[in-house]
């Protein structure tokens, strides 16, 4: 059994979660700073609207929703409505500020992918998460209705998969996006609580009080990964981890001894080994069984860090076994 006062200090320690959010927070000010300046780090609106194949789908498609939710407009030349709503996705694309990408794709030239998507008419747009394919809307739909779709897009891919999008030339003509609101603390004294709490083992009051600053401020980045973090040593703090990992040995299609397994590799500071484990669990599953390993592996890259790059890889390895 585990002691009540067990360290993550293999995994990730305090201080490192302290510097992860505040390099989180630093980013996404560096972000707005770009856009407001259109410095170096910003791309033309034009970089938001991309013509999309089958040879390049997992580099532009894949690859990229692991840092912004990507859009896929499935059209064709003859199609009327086709050409009713192409422009104004385009036009959202870059009004959005580069909250998500605009992919385009062919459907007479790129008809695997049309075949993949199970698409039975166009227009069909559809969203790529962190390796996700979510179905949007089909149709010439009413730009309101789009509008909800693309805003509850957005949120689903900031707060579950840490996504903070493309830094755009701020003179985009109509962009609104902007940056995300900046934590309105200070919260240096419930956070220094939570901490002093994780020291001293007492897990329900370092997860009160991560939750008491998110409760004020949802978005802040070293709530978050705190309270991943004393969610992630709560659950093992009863396990036997001789019986967990043999249960994970004999029986590769357990999902839950999988689960198991993989929250002790990552206390225990094998970060890839807890990710592999979830990645392979996904690849061999369906159903909800697949979509419990995939939300625990989510829940474990919010206890790294969405800017480590070993969650970098994972998520690309994630969304290669989901294709």
């Amino acid at each position: 059994m585990q002691p009540r006062n067990m360290s993550m200090s293999g995994v990730v320690d305090l201080a490192a979660v302290k510097a992860a959010g505040e390099a989180k927070a630093k980013a996404e000010q560096t972000r707005a700073e770009a856009a407001r300046q259109g410095g170096t780090a910003a791309v033309p609106p034009s970089a938001l609207v991309i013509d999309v194949d089958e040879a390049g789908f997992e580099r532009d498609v894949l690859q990229r929703s692991a840092e912004v939710p990507v859009v896929l407009d499935f059209w064709a030349e003859w199609c009327e409505p086709c050409k009713q709503l192409g422009p104004l996705l385009e036009r959202l694309a870059v009004e959005y500020d580069g909250r998500f990408l605009l992919a385009k794709i062919d459907v007479d030239a790129n008809q695997m992918l049309m075949q993949q998507f199970g698409i039975q008419g166009i227009p069909a747009v559809f969203a790529v998460v962190a390796g996700q394919a979510l179905p949007l809307f089909q149709g010439a739909v009413p730009e309101a209705q789009i509008r909800e779709t693309l805003d509850q897009l957005i949120q689903i891919g900031e707060e579950r998969f840490g996504l903070t999008g493309i830094v755009v030339d701020a003179g985009a003509e109509g962009a609104e996006g902007g940056a995300p609101a900046q934590p309105v603390g200070p919260y240096d004294a419930l956070l220094e609580a939570a901490m002093s709490a994780l020291d001293a083992g007492d897990l329900a009051g370092a997860v009160q009080a991560y939750k008491n600053v998110l409760a004020d401020d949802p978005a802040h980045p070293e709530a978050k990964l705190g309270l991943a973090q004393a969610e992630l040593l709560t659950r093992v703090q009863d396990l036997d981890p001789t019986a967990v990992r043999k249960a994970a040995a004999d029986a590769p299609a357990d999902v839950a001894a999988q689960i198991a397994a993989a929250d002790l590799d990552l206390v225990g500071g094998h970060v890839q080994d807890a990710f592999g484990r979830l990645v392979e669990t996904v690849r061999r599953t369906v159903g909800e069984d697949r979509d419990a390993a995939r939300l625990r592996l989510l829940e474990l890259f919010e206890v790294i860090g969405s800017d480590d790059p070993r969650v970098t890889a994972a998520r690309q390895a994630l969304a290669r076994v989901l294709f």
